[in-house]
């Protein structure tokens, strides 16, 4: 079953949508970004203690399949688990501004490492940037 949430945007060519996910090389280019943004998160005093498995193996899966998916590839992650529910799936952890920061962090050097069109990775950005602030389930004391 695919959800309302998967992300289309793109155009027609011969009335078949091209989705971001293929203007941006697919399945591969996906692979890129969750191994470069896990290179990071893996030696990070903040976000590491929040991935209870000693290997990494399980949640970049988990993120590949989603990120896949929501910019319009195959639908694999929604067949395994469902809707995403993010704020739910991630309210077990703390997720305050330096967490958020963090990630924020990673995400932006595996997007930049990736090379992407300057509209492309705009969009990108703009949706990891949104995600980010979403899932904010603290308030940090200023």
């Amino acid at each position: 079953m695919e959800y309302q949430w998967i992300r289309r945007s793109g155009y027609n060519v011969s009335n078949e949508e091209v989705t971001f996910f293929d203007q941006v090389g697919g399945e591969s280019t996906f692979r890129r970004l969750v191994e470069k943004f896990y290179e990071g998160v893996a030696v990070d005093p903040i976000l590491r203690p929040m991935y209870p498995d000693e290997d990494l193996t399980e949640a970049k899966e988990r993120l590949f399949l989603f990120l896949q998916q929501y910019w319009g590839g195959p639908t694999t992650y929604s067949q395994l688990r469902g809707h995403p529910r993010l704020r739910m799936r991630h309210s077990p952890f703390r997720v305050g501004l330096e967490e958020r920061d963090a990630w924020l962090s990673h995400m932006k050097e595996a997007v930049a490492s990736l090379n992407l069109v300057a509209g492309l990775e705009n969009e990108l950005w703009t949706y990891m940037v949104a995600a980010a602030h979403s899932l904010v389930n603290v308030e940090d004391q200023i």
